[in-house]
Parts: structure tokens; C-alpha cells; sequence
């Protein structure tokens, strides 16, 4: 433990220092300033010793100086005095107990320790750790560090004391327990082992590389304040509270006795003697305090009776002492009646004698035997011992040369006055002896008071025996019962008990706490032959009667109707029997001997010094004294205790424990014992205590709401008279202080509640908001009984959630520094420090559902309107910034987004006031937008069309049309804008292969960025999202219907300027087209294709079916041109072979030059060339399709339209047998027949119809 002792200068500069600071705190309440105590006589004679000051403002500041003087010597003489009740309720309690079931406090942190918390984090963040951790976790750390740590709120909840590490460690584990739920399932890893783990890295975090093996060799005071203490521990407690010295403590402790039970169970009844005395003499004068009606009056003196009453019965209950075990404690009636024992009148006999039995341990130790000269040395002797009535016991056997022993002898005996022998035996040697010789004996008379070390008695010796100086060397030992106070033998003289005037032994017995009796014994009797109860008696020392021989210095035992005198043999036996007969009693009267008396008043005569060396004791010559023997009945308790109450506290605020008001269970103990000894009110208590609570809670101090509603409900039912125990008396003082409590408490919790966010912030401590709701319900009621209505409460609270809502915009726009930059700033400036803002009111809100709601769960649209007042002050400046912005901006969308995004999925706010204004403004700007949107797509196809080289592309950032469109930042896609423009990450699977043209794609895209930024809106209202929907489908349909149409005009016009020889080849132009074509199919299910109601959808249906028409038709067009250039080719090939035909004269030319030439040359057959160029053609126009074209299935209808019978080609023999086709296949037949006559090395005797059947 710490040591307690401090310097007188350091306590008080503390006192002084607590006094300016609380006079400096105006509230509601009383000043926090001592009771005012007795006065001071020297203060009269500091104040006629000043000096002469030669000017007035020398003279004021001399006399403030010994003002200030004087005040500090009253606080410090008042704060000894209230120690020296504590002190006796500490050492003697009665009442009350420590107790065991009080929540433990947590350890609370400092500023030191936040710095070092956020630099072990930061460093964590840093990965200048050891710890390995994930990233899931190292963002929960972060957001961790940068919401919590981080806010300016938790560092002033570490200022006012209210926060601990487990108030840090439960908000971490809140936010952590979200993001783990938002997790995915892990095979083989649940989520409660993600969670203990991330606990225990936060823990490791926390500690950092602190060492624990070096623990302080003594804890301080404050840290083991939540435990059981010891009287040694709760002395040095209050020390501090009260800035008490070491070496004062200790005179306290010895003048007081505090160690001497007996002392301070007499001082008990002493003063709840003079309780009752007072109570008596209040109801004699009829002075009470006033009270709320007349016939609380008589009510109040019962109070006080049954009070004292209560004591006295706590007391009488108490053990008298815990080493008795013989000993039991007796109930005994208690009753206003002489209360001794007389054998003669039965009817007032209180004790009996069995009541009183004693019992004694008597320890006989024998050591040696001297002068024994009688027995030869060889023989054996022994000695044996005996308690008369008990048994007896024998040493060892020793040589008659050597007889030592040392051996020890327990006895038990009831008797007060026990005889005790002891005899010295020798074996005997004869044949014929019966019994052993004994050599001699010695009886002795212990006492209680007698010496304990050993000593030599003269041993009685046989007749004629030779060892007339035989002695024995022994101890006994007599212990003393701890119920028996006092013992020694006195003279006594009494009327109605020992009526002879003879020295008798007597022994002061405490039966209870309040049954003293004085017994006198006889020898060998274990009841008393006489004894006296003193309940009643009052003692005292008195002058010598000269009548009465025997006996030097006298005392009397007086009570109405009887006295009794005593008289002991000398001087420091009397004063050691009236203390203790003074304890027993319970008088209010110290005696003080005459010798004393006269020192004490110097007028009443000579000051003997040498007969009172107990009167300079320490406590007299420290100055003590007058706080020692004060009477506490004198006192005005309720003005003390509301001195130890408020310092106990301050010191309770101020440990090591982030207590919250709450006192530790030592400091409740001291209090409990201290109300119940000293009278004090249970409602001044909790009206003192509320007013501290109050107090300490306006200057910041974070206080239990459920210890100010414990306290509440106390004074609350006894000012309204429902009390538990009854109805009690209730003074005007303490309605009154009740009424101005009652509305400092109802503006205190009206203003924390508007403070919500900081006086409860992240819902820390846990609980308290809400407990602060509950408190604040109960002060509104009128009374204990009657229930206030919800809906006042539900008023009241919208009145604060109002001004909250004020409160934390105000302070949020002083945090963000929005005032500066609204004035000055640019509209861009403006627009972004409006986002920055959305983004913390968001987290604002997001915090109060957090954290706040379940407080609010009575009243969830209260928060809802106190989210909407706060929007509705954020849209102030919301709508500046938007005002400030130039017309056809679209920077302010992100602003819709993230304000639109927080509120939808919120029940109270979606489609709310605000969320109603945030769409009447952006309604017309996203209608404007599309607008523009529609009119800049509708152009860009237009002029994209008219410049289209319809060269393939395999990006859409190649050849974009210049065409400037209006942006939308900070969208997933961003629209186009030339010169720059990046490819969406994800457009590239689907841009991998070669597309459309640059217009197409870029239409498409367009289109679909669109819709995207328009879905990704989430228009609230329904009705308009859906017509956005609706409208966007709907321009999707036509522009591809546009695109569509040009692309087919642009298709004819091409292929019109292709030539219709063999030496055509598609152009890759006419691919691109047909691509586009594909694309406007595929990009048709996606932008065109509408999810809406039954009723809408058939109707859609019939809009949607009309443009796949439009494409299929288009393809279908397109396929038929393409198929009519082909067979346009295929007939120029026909005709000119023609002119090989048999009968023709270009024929019978051609067939004899080849003839003629075929002697000299190997030459070829006519119109093969021709043959092989056309095959060349369709082979190489296939594979420009078939590479070109994305879409098989429109290739092979090509294909399939172009040769039908060719099963080369796959074309159907239906189609092939036209006119034309039969005059060749007719011509081919019999050329071929031909040939095979003539030369029959030409095809080798392979006719068609062979070299069909073998390629099948």
C-alpha cells in the first residue's frame, strides 16, 4: 500500500484547490464549501494581534491573509474530528458490511495510455509488428484506428475518466462480429474461431511488448480498492480523503483505543445513550425540525427511538468476544428497572447465576524442587498437581540428586478463585508400604491478575522432617475469559448487595453487548455468591469515608434508589476498575479524578502532577484531546456527512477504477456504518449524493444514470410517502432540496440526451443511454404511484432529439470547416466539400443506428425524425452548393448516388422528407441528361454513319466519331470523351475478336452505359424508375432500328459497286456490316428487353417483336443480295462457257487450234482456266465469310441459299433443276462422251457421275 502520511501543506493547497475549482463550476446546487464548524477562541486572539498597516489596501490583504488563515485551521480541525467518528466506525462496526456482490470495476485509461494505444495500432497498421494477421483484418483494424481511435469524442470520454480497456476492446469486437458475418462460409474454419482469433491479435496489439514479469513489489491503495479491505487499508483510505497525517492518525488510533473492543463497544452505548437523551429532550422542548405536516412531529421522536433501538438490538447481536468458545451469548430482556441480583426479591432478578459461569485455563509448569536433603540422592521423587474439584496429574520420575522436571499441566476449571496444590513425593522402599512418602506439598491461590513467571514457594513439610527449607520452583498461569472485563479484590458496601462493608474478590462478566454484571466469588464456588447488574449505574471516583476502615482510594456505582461504594488498596488499581466499569455502564459522564479536574480548570485550585501521570498522555499533549472526548451527539452529522460524502467521492472519481460514481465496496461500507451510528437521514444521504452526482456530471465527469436513478427512487418515495418500510417523516428542507434536485437532474438528462453522440459515445458505457431514458421518465412523474403518459415522455424527448440534431450538424460542420469554404470557395470546391460532408453525416447516421437505436427501440421514429431535422439542416447547404453550379453540370450525380444509396435500404428515411427533396432536385437534371444523352446518340449515328469506313474494329477506342457528349463522373463506365477514352474493363471479353464498325460499337456502348448509370441510380420512387427504364429501352429500340436501316442502305450501295466477274471478293466492309447486324440481335436482348408487370409486358412484347423483325428481315435482305451477286458471277462464268459448246463456230475454231498445238505443247483443255478461277472464287469468298462473319448459323444459310443442289456446298437438288442448269448439265453429258471416245487418256474413263459418287 501506498504510505498514507502526506504534508500537512500539501493537503490543504488540495482543499484549497477543490474549492476554487467547484466555486469557478456554477450548476444548479449548493456550494461546495465545509460546514461551518464551532468556533475557534483563538481565533479572537490571531485577529487582535495585527499590525499596523499603513495603507487600507496593505490592510485588506493582511486581513484576507489571516482570513484565509483561520478558514484553512477550522477546515483541517473539522476534518480531524469527522476522522475521529470514521475512525471508531472502522474500527468498531456494527451495522453494515463490506459488500460482496458490487459490479468490479474496470481499470480506466489516461491520456498517455490512448497515445500509446493509437501508436501500437498505427504501428500494426505500419507492419512494424511480429503479428501476421489477413487483410480482412488489418481493414478492421484500420477502420478500428481511424473511426474510434482517432475521434475526438472517445478522447474526451478518456478525460472524463469514463472509459476502460474492456469499454475498447467491446467496440472493437461489435465492429468485428459485422464484418465477420459479412464473410463467406471457409470449409473447416467457422466463424466464432475467425472471431476469437481477431480477438486475440487485438489483445496482442493492445499489450504490445509490455513486460508483465515486472509487476510492483506493493500495489497502491486505488488499485485494490475493489476488493475486501482491512481495517489497516480503509484507515489509510480516508487518510487520504480526507488529508490526514500519518503520526495524526496514530495519536487518533492510541488516544482513541481503537484496538480495545471493550473501549469502543462503550463508546457505542454511550452514544446511542445520548441519542436517546437528545430524543427526550426534543420532545420536552418541542423543538423539532419542521416538517410537511404537524403530526409528523410526534412521528419523528418514534423514528428516532426505533433507530437507536435498531442499534442497540445490531449491537446486542454482535459476539462479545471471538475467543470465547465456552462462552454463549445471551439474549436478555432490557428494561428500565434496577437491574441486580437479589436473592431475597425475585421479581426483579435479570440474571440468574448460571449467566454468568466462567471458565478458566490454568496452565502449571514445575521446574525444580531445592533443598532436599532428606532422601538419598539414588532415590526417586516425583510431584504431583492438582486444580481442587479436578484431576490429578504427575511429572516424570528425576533423582533425588537432580530433581528438575520442567514438565506443564493443563487444567479446566469454572472457578474464579481455583486452589491449587502441588506435592513432592519419593518412591517408598518398603515391602509392606501402600502408598509413596510424601516429602512435602504447597497450595497456592491463582488469579487472573496473578504473576505468570516462574517463581519459589516454601514447600509444608512432615513433622520432624530434616528439609525445613524445602521450596519448589513453579508457574501458573491463569487466563482471562474474554467476557471477563476486570478482576482484583475490593472493599464494597451497598444497600440492597453487599450490605457488609468487607474486601471481597470480584470480577466485572459482560454477558451481551449490554448486560455487564459486577459478581463477587468465594474460593472453590464457580457461581457468584453476589453479583449486580450495572445497566443504569453511573461511576465515578469519590473523596475518602471516613467511616468505613479498609480501603484507601474510593468509587461509587450510583442509581436512583442504590449505591454502592468501593474502595481498592492503591491508586492505578481504582482508575483500571472505573474504565472498565465506565465501558460497562455506557455513560455519558467520563469520570475524571479530582487531581485531574483541577488541572483541567486551573480556578478550582492547585494542580497536583504527581498523582496524574495519565492525564499527559500523547493524545492530550498533540492537542487531541478536544477531538477525542468531543460528544458526537453535539454535532450536526447530516453537515459532516455531506463533507466525508463529497470528498469520498472526489477521491472515488479520481482513482485508478473507471468507477462512474459507483464507490468502491471499503468506501460504501464506512458510509453505511456511518449513517446508522450518527443518525443520518437516508433521504440527506441520497439527496446529497444526488447532488454531487448532478454536480460532477455538469462538469464532465461520466456518471451511472442507474446510481442516479437508484438514489432518485430513494428520495422519491420517502418525499411522496411510499417507503418500503412505511411512511416516514419528511422535513420541508428535504422536499424542497428534492424539488430543486429533482428539475437540476430533469435539465441534466434533457441535455445529455441532446448530447447523446457525446456523452454516450459508440454507446459507451454500455447501457447508459438508455438507462438515461428510464431515469427520465421516472423524474417526469409527478409522483412515486401515478405513471406519467408515453406520449409526454415521447415530447419531451423529441424536444431534445431536436436540439441533438442541431447540435451534432453544428458540430460536424466545425469539424469539416464547411462555413470557410462555402463562402469562397469555387462551385467545384463547393460541390466536393458537400460530398465530403454527405459522407459524414452518412457516417453520422450510420453511428446512431449503430450504436443509439436500441436505446431508442421505445420510440425507433423519434430517431427517425431526429436523422430527418438533421438532414433537413445538411440540405442547406446541399442546395447552395447545387445552386452554385453551372447549367448542364453533371459532377453533382455522385452526390445523389451516395446520398440515395444510405437512405433506400433505410425503413424510416427511404422516400422521407430529404429523400423526397434530394429527388425533386435531381428529377429534372437526370431528365435533362437523358435528353442530352439521346440527342448526342441520335447524332453520333447520324454523322458516325455518314463518315463510316466500316472497317472492322477490334476495339472501340478505334476511329470513335468526334462528337463531344456530356460525362458523368464517377461512374463504373465512363461515357466517351475525345481525345481520351479507356476501354471498361468489362467490354474486353467481349472485344477480343473482331466486331462491328467503330459506329455500332460505339452506339451500343453508349447505349448501355446509360442504362447502367440509370440502374445504378436506384431511383427510389418506383413510378419514375420505371419510366426511366421504360424510356431508355425504348431509345435503345430506336436507335437500333436506325442503325439497323443505315447499316442495310449502306450493305446495297456497296455491294452495287462490286464488279460481277470471278475476280470478286466480299469486301471486308460488306463483313462488318453484316457483323453489325449480329451484334444489333445480340445487343437487343440486353438493352431492349423490359422486366416489368403482366399487363406491360404484352405490350412490350409486341414493341420488342417489331425491331428482332426488322433484324431478321435485314439479314434476310442482306443474304439475298449477297446471293444474287454470286449467282450474277456464276452466270457470266456459264455464258462464257458457252462458246465452247459443240456447233458453235468459236467451238470448231477453238477445238483445232488446240488440236494442233496439243502435237507440239502440253496444252489445256478448253474453259478449264475459266473453271478454275471460278472455283478460286467461291473457295476464297467462303473463307472470307467464314473468318469474317462472327455468326455460323447466318453463314450457312448463305451458303445454302447460294448452291442448293451442289452437295459440295450442301445445296439441295430441288433447287439446282432449272432450265439453265439442265441445258449445261445436257451439254457437259455429251462432251464428256465425247472425249472419253476420242481420248481416252483425258479423264481416264471417269465420267461426272463417277467422280460424284467417289467424292460421296
Amino acid at each position: 500500500m501506498l504510505d498514507p502520511s502526506s504534508s500537512e501543506e500539501e493537503s490543504d493547497e488540495l482543499l484549497e484547490e477543490e474549492r476554487r475549482d467547484v466555486l469557478v463550476a456554477a450548476g444548479g446546487g449548493s456550494p461546495r464549501s465545509l460546514p461551518p464548524p464551532p468556533r475557534d477562541p483563538r481565533g479572537r486572539e490571531a485577529g487582535a494581534a495585527r499590525a499596523a498597516s499603513p495603507s487600507p489596501s496593505v490592510l485588506s490583504e493582511g486581513r484576507e491573509e489571516q482570513e484565509r488563515l483561520q478558514r484553512e485551521e477550522r477546515e483541517k480541525r473539522l476534518r480531524l474530528q469527522l476522522y475521529v467518528f470514521i475512525a471508531r466506525c472502522i474500527a468498531h462496526p456494527f451495522n453494515a458490511k463490506q459488500p460482496t456482490d458490487m459490479a468490479r470495476r474496470q481499470q480506466k485509461l489516461n491520456k498517455q495510455q490512448l497515445q500509446t494505444l493509437k501508436e501500437r495500432f498505427q504501428a500494426f497498421l505500419n507492419g512494424e509488428t511480429q503479428i501476421v494477421a489477413d487483410e480482412a483484418f488489418c481493414n478492421a483494424v484500420r477502420s478500428y484506428y481511424e473511426v474510434f481511435l482517432k475521434s475526438d469524442r472517445v478522447a474526451r470520454m478518456v478525460h472524463s475518466g469514463g472509459c476502460s480497456a474492456n469499454d475498447f476492446r467491446d467496440v472493437f469486437k461489435k465492429n468485428i462480429e459485422k464484418r465477420v458475418r459479412s464473410l463467406p462460409e471457409i470449409d473447416g474454419l467457422s466463424k466464432e474461431t475467425v472471431l476469437s482469433s481477431w480477438l486475440a491479435k487485438y489483445d496482442a496489439i493492445y499489450r504490445g511488448e509490455e513486460d508483465f514479469c515486472k509487476q510492483p513489489n506493493r500495489m497502491a491503495l486505488s488499485a485494490v480498492s475493489e476488493l475486501i479491505l482491512s481495517k489497516e487499508q480503509l484507515y489509510e483510505m480516508f487518510q487520504q480523503i480526507l488529508g490526514i497525517k500519518k503520526l495524526e492518525h496514530q495519536l487518533i488510533y492510541n488516544a482513541c483505543q481503537l484496538d480495545n473492543g471493550d473501549e469502543q463497544a462503550a463508546q457505542i452505548r454511550r452514544e446511542l445513550d445520548g441519542r436517546l437523551q437528545l430524543a427526550e429532550q426534543m420532545a420536552r422542548e418541542r423543538k423539532f425540525p419542521k416538517f410537511v405536516t404537524r403530526e409528523m412531529e410526534n412521528m419523528y421522536i418514534e423514528e428516532l427511538r426505533s433507530s437507536v433501538n435498531l442499534l442497540m438490538a445490531n449491537l446486542e447481536s454482535l459476539p462479545v468476544s471471538k475467543g470465547g468458545p465456552e462462552f454463549k451469548l445471551q439474549k436478555l430482556k432490557r428494561s428500565q428497572n434496577s437491574a441486580f441480583l437479589d436473592i431475597g426479591d425475585e421479581n426483579e432478578v435479570q440474571l440468574s447465576k448460571s449467566d454468568v459461569v466462567l471458565s478458566f485455563t490454568l496452565e502449571i509448569v514445575i521446574m525444580e524442587v531445592q533443598g532436599l536433603k532428606s532422601v538419598a540422592p539414588n532415590r526417586i521423587v516425583y510431584c504431583t498437581m492438582e486444580v481442587e474439584g479436578g484431576e490429578k496429574l504427575q511429572t516424570d520420575q528425576a533423582e533425588a540428586s537432580r530433581p528438575q522436571w520442567g514438565t506443564q499441566g493443563d487444567f479446566t476449571t469454572t472457578h474464579p478463585r481455583p486452589v491449587v496444590k502441588v506435592k513432592l513425593f519419593t518412591e517408598s522402599t518398603g515391602v509392606l508400604a501402600l502408598e509413596d512418602k510424601e516429602l512435602g506439598r504447597v497450595v497456592l491461590y491463582p488469579t487472573s491478575n496473578s504473576p505468570k513467571s516462574p517463581d519459589l514457594h516454601k514447600m509444608i513439610v512432615p513433622k520432624n522432617s530434616q528439609d525445613s527449607d524445602l521450596k519448589i520452583k513453579l508457574a501458573v498461569r491463569m487466563d482471562k475469559p474474554p467476557h471477563m472485563k476486570h478482576c482484583g479484590y475490593l472493599y464494597a458496601l451497598g444497600q440492597k448487595v453487599w450490605k457488609r462493608w468487607k474486601k471481597r474478590y470480584f470480577v466485572l462478566v459482560q454477558v451481551s453487548q449490554y448486560t455487564f454484571a459486577m459478581c463477587s466469588y468465594r474460593e472453590k464456588k464457580s457461581e457468584p455468591q453476589e453479583l449486580m447488574q450495572l445497566e443504569g449505574y453511573t461511576v465515578d471516583y469519590t473523596a475518602p469515608h471516613t467511616g468505613l476502615q479498609g480501603g484507601r482510594m474510593f468509587f461509587n456505582a450510583v442509581k436512583e434508589g442504590d449505591t454502592v461504594i468501593f474502595a481498592s488498596d492503591d491508586e492505578q488499581d481504582r482508575i483500571l476498575w472505573v474504565q472498565a466499569m465506565y465501558r460497562a455502564t455506557g455513560q455519558s459522564y467520563k469520570p475524571v479524578p479530582a487531581s485531574q479536574a483541577q488541572k483541567i480548570n486551573p480556578k478550582g485550585g492547585n494542580v497536583d502532577t504527581e498523582v496524574s501521570p495519565l492525564y499527559t498522555d500523547r493524545g492530550q499533549k498533540h492537542g487531541m484531546e478536544e477531538f477525542i472526548s468531543a460528544n458526537p451527539c453535539k454535532f450536526d452529522h447530516a453537515s459532516l456527512f455531506r463533507l466525508l460524502q463529497r470528498q469520498t467521492l472526489d477521491h472515488r472519481l479520481n482513482d485508478s477504477y473507471s468507477c462512474l460514481g459507483w464507490f468502491s465496496p471499503g468506501q460504501v461500507f464506512v458510509l453505511d456504518e456511518y449513517c446508522a451510528r450518527y443518525g443520518v437521514r437516508g433521504c440527506h444521504r441520497h439527496l446529497c449524493y444526488l447532488n454531487e452526482l448532478i454536480e460532477h456530471s455538469e462538469n464532465g465527469s461520466v456518471i451511472d444514470p442507474t446510481l442516479l436513478h437508484y438514489s432518485f427512487a430513494f428520495c422519491a418515495s420517502h418525499v411522496h410517502g411510499n417507503r418500503p418500510d412505511g411512511i416516514g417523516t419528511v422535513s420541508v428542507e428535504e422536499k424542497e432540496r428534492f424539488e430543486e434536485i429533482k428539475d437540476r437532474l430533469s435539465s441534466l438528462l434533457e441535455n445529455q440526451i441532446s448530447h447523446f453522440r457525446y456523452c454516450f459515445p459508440f454507446g459507451r458505457p454500455e447501457g447508459a443511454l438508455k438507462a438515461t431514458l428510464s431515469l427520465l421518465e421516472r423524474v417526469l412523474m409527478k409522483d412515486i404511484a401515478t405513471p406519467i403518459p408515453a406520449e409526454e415522455v415521447k415530447k419531451v424527448v423529441r424536444k431534445c432529439l431536436e436540439k441533438a440534431a442541431l447540435i451534432n450538424y453544428t458540430r460536424l460542420t466545425e469539424y469539416a470547416k464547411i462555413e470557410e469554404t462555402m463562402n469562397q470557395a469555387t462551385p467545384a470546391r463547393k460541390l466536393e466539400e458537400v460530398l465530403h460532408l454527405a459522407e459524414l453525416c452518412i457516417e453520422v447516421l450510420q453511428q446512431n443506428e449503430e450504436h443509439h437505436s436500441e436505446a431508442f427501440a421505445w420510440w425507433p421514429e423519434l430517431l427517425a425524425e431526429h436523422a430527418e431535422k438533421f438532414l433537413s439542416l445538411y440540405s442547406v447547404d446541399m442546395d447552395s452548393a447545387l445552386e452554385a453550379q453551372p447549367q448542364d453540370s453533371w459532377d453533382s450525380f455522385p452526390l445523389f448516388q451516395l446520398l440515395n444509396n444510405a437512405l433506400r435500404n433505410d425503413t424510416f428515411l427511404c422516400n422521407g422528407n430529404f429523400h423526397k427533396h434530394l429527388q425533386e432536385i435531381f428529377v429534372p437534371m437526370v431528365i435533362r441528361y437523358i435528353d442530352l444523352m439521346e440527342s448526342s446518340i441520335a447524332q453520333s449515328i447520324h454523322r458516325g454513319l455518314e463518315q463510316e469506313s466500316w472497317q472492322p474494329v477490334k476495339s472501340i477506342t478505334n476511329s470513335l466519331p468526334n462528337v463531344a457528349l456530356p460525362k458523368v463522373p464517377s461512374l463504373p463506365l465512363n461515357l466517351p470523351q475525345i481525345p481520351s477514352f479507356t476501354t471498361p474493363t468489362w467490354m474486353t471479353s467481349l472485344y477480343d475478336s473482331t466486331n462491328g464498325s467503330a459506329t455500332s460499337e460505339d452506339l451500343f456502348w453508349k447505349l448501355d452505359a446509360l442504362q447502367m448509370f440509370v440502374f445504378d441510380l436506384h431511383w427510389p420512387e418506383p413510378e419514375f424508375a420505371r419510366h426511366l427504364e421504360q424510356r431508355l429501352k425504348l431509345m435503345a429500340t430506336d436507335m437500333i432500328e436506325a442503325c439497323v436501316k443505315r447499316t442495310r442502305i449502306a450493305f446495297e450501295l456497296k455491294l452495287q459497286k462490286t464488279n460481277k466477274s470471278t475476280d470478286l471478293r466480299i469486301p471486308f466492309s460488306l463483313c462488318t456490316m453484316f457483323n453489325v447486324l449480329v451484334d444489333a440481335k445480340k445487343q437487343t436482348a440486353k438493352l431492349c428487353i423490359l422486366d416489368g408487370g403482366q399487363e406491360f409486358a404484352s405490350q412490350w412484347q409486341q414493341y420488342h417483336s417489331k425491331i428482332d423483325d426488322l433484324i431478321e428481315e435485314t439479314v434476310k435482305e442482306i443474304i439475298s443480295l449477297l446471293v444474287s451477286k454470286v449467282v450474277s458471277v456464276l452466270e457470266g462464268v456459264l455464258s462464257k462457257l458457252s462458246r465452247y459448246d459443240e456447233g458453235t463456230f468459236f467451238s470448231s475454231l477453238v477445238s483445232f487450234t488446240v488440236k494442233a498445238a496439243a502435237k507440239y505443247v502440253d496444252v489445256p483443255k478448253p474453259g478449264m482456266d475459266l473453271a478454275d478461277t471460278y472455283i478460286m472464287f467461291v473457295r476464297q469468298n467462303q473463307d472470307i465469310l467464314r473468318e469474317k462473319v462472327n455468326e455460323e448459323m447466318y453463314i450457312e444459310k448463305l451458303f445454302d441459299k447460294t448452291y442448293r443442289d451442289f452437295r459440295l456446298q450442301g445445296v439441295l437438288e430441288g433447287t439446282l433443276n432449272s432450265k439453265t442448269y439442265d441445258t449445261v448439265h445436257s451439254r457437259l453429258t455429251v462432251e464428256e462422251a465425247t472425249v472419253s471416245v476420242t481420248d481416252a487418256g483425258g479423264l481416264q474413263g471417269i465420267t461426272m457421275k463417277d467422280s460424284d459418287e467417289e467424292e460421296g
